[in-house]
């Protein structure tokens, strides 16, 4: 299981139609967590590959150089999990919308040891291997350019739709707190009208018994 005691957090943000996405490369040290999170939207598509990169090439990685690895939706949903492995992949579609993460974990050794590796995460367009459609289908290059664009058109108007939505939803929130704010100022001039005319009345009250009125 991964701990959550000494976790280093490493946030990854990704460009929303970036077509090319570069693997990163970090060091792990035995007996912490590193963790990488991604921001997905609902029903997006996500791809992840990971190695550990041999220290020694041309020879077997050391028995300690293994990992285990878990990725979990922002609900704690499980969507991948490799225990002691050298290397892995997963892929899926987002059910839920909100920050996954990708938390490798390296089993403590004496003296410890330090892993490094290569992690390749691609969301959305980026998840998918143009290079195998270009080739699968045999299509031109400009038809080819034009599957990638109207990808692209369709990300950035699922973008605007979801702007939009949370645009309505802070619109929503302020008109709330608006009338909650009204009613409020309402209740404090109310209150504080009938705390000066109990005031007005101790006093005349207080006047007349003193036989000052």
């Amino acid at each position: 299981m991964i701990q959550r005691r000494n976790i280093q957090w490493v946030v990854v943000i990704l460009g929303f139609i970036a077509s090319q996405v570069e693997s990163l490369r970090f060091d792990l040290q035995s007996g912490l967590t590193k963790c990488i999170a991604e921001d997905i939207k609902s029903h997006a598509m996500t791809v992840g590959k990971y190695q550990i990169v041999n220290p020694n090439e041309g020879y077997p990685l050391p028995d300690t150089h293994k990992v285990t690895v878990r990725v979990t939706s922002t609900y704690g949903n499980t969507y991948h999990q490799g225990d002691n492995v050298v290397e892995g992949h997963f892929a899926f579609e987002a059910a839920e919308a909100g920050d996954y993460m990708t938390c490798f974990f390296a089993a403590d050794h004496k003296p410890p040891v330090t892993l490094s590796l290569d992690f390749d995460w691609r969301t959305g367009v980026a998840a998918k291997d143009w290079t195998s459609v270009a080739k699968k289908g045999s299509v031109e290059i400009m038809e080819f350019e034009l599957k990638k664009i109207l990808e692209n058109v369709k990300a950035i108007h699922d973008e605007m739709f979801f702007l939009r939505e949370r645009e309505a939803e802070m619109q929503e929130l302020n008109r709330s707190t608006n009338s909650k704010m009204a009613w409020m100022t309402g209740l404090s001039i109310f209150l504080c009208l009938g705390v000066a005319g109990l005031q007005l009345w101790h006093l005349k009250t207080f006047f007349e018994k003193k036989k000052l009125i």
